[in-house]
């Protein structure tokens, strides 16, 4: 049975300069043969009837494939996307896309950099394991002009160094590309809340502070974690490792993390987390 909750997250109107915006961060997981019942397959209808029901404005995945990209782009039919491998900057390896409804959004600009000491370049930085990397985009809402930027991004599982110095890196080229605009942050951070890495994130900067949405939401959701893991562990020894962080936006009014499972079949071994934004 379809867990649902009936917070519908609807788009409060215009007023006053102020929009309302759905923002999702949702790592699919990779298309991993030996995931059994659990494979990408079993699960991509899912997604897609979740994505329609909760109806996103903007969404930034993680361990999205090509092949999973461009089956998602097929069937989400209202949503643009951006996004490049993070093996070549092309089509090889995961992305960490973004998808965003072409009908209410102009892309602007966007680009891709690396969490590496050479972030314009395919790299591995520090001590990850992997090439890990930012995708970014500045939109503008086309009823209003109301111009926003937005970064997603999936850090390193197993370089502990990798994954303070990427969050020095991002909160860097935050504020260098984003300056003052309101600025969303999606990813599957692999941090828990307490980690030096998110406090580093998060540590008071003036008008510059990103904040964790969970805390500073009105209304909030769902479980305290965010990685389920395919099983059923106890939720005592689940963790919160997916975020959307948030600066210069002028409120969080929802946060939900989405547990949901059809007849034993999971989303993703990671929730969805979706936030209802006021910018």
């Amino acid at each position: 049975m379809l867990l649902l909750f009936s917070l519908m997250f609807p788009i409060p109107g215009t007023a006053q300069g102020t929009i309302g915006i759905k923002a999702m961060s949702f790592n699919v997981r990779y298309d991993n043969p030996d995931d059994g019942k659990q494979n990408w397959h079993h699960r991509k209808e899912n997604i897609v009837g979740m994505v329609g029901f909760y109806d996103p404005d903007i969404i930034g995945m993680q361990e999205v494939l090509v092949h999973q990209r461009d089956y998602l782009k097929t069937h989400l039919k209202k949503y643009g996307v951006i996004g490049v491998g993070r093996e070549d900057g092309k089509e090889k390896g995961e992305f960490s896309p973004i998808f965003y409804k072409k009908d209410r959004f102009e892309l602007l600009m966007s680009n891709t950099f690396w969490l590496s000491e050479t972030p314009n370049k395919v790299s591995i930085g520090w001590d990850a394991a992997l090439e890990r990397i930012v995708t970014w985009a500045k939109f503008k809402e086309r009823a209003t002009g109301k111009v926003f930027f937005f970064m997603n991004t999936h850090f390193d599982h197993k370089g502990e160094l990798a994954r303070l110095e990427s969050s020095k890196l991002l909160k860097e080229k935050s504020m260098a590309l984003a300056s003052a605009l309101p600025l969303v942050i999606t990813g599957d951070f692999n941090l828990v809340p307490t980690s030096k890495g998110i406090q580093l994130l998060t540590a008071p900067n003036g008008e510059n502070t990103v904040v964790n949405s969970k805390d500073v939401a009105a209304l909030t959701y769902g479980p305290d974690w965010t990685s389920c893991g395919f099983d059923h562990r106890p939720y005592k020894d689940r963790e919160t490792i997916d975020y959307v962080f948030v600066r210069g936006v002028k409120a969080v009014k929802k946060h939900a993390v989405l547990a949901e499972t059809l007849e034993d079949i999971f989303l993703s071994d990671h929730c969805p987390v979706l936030v209802e934004i006021e910018l």
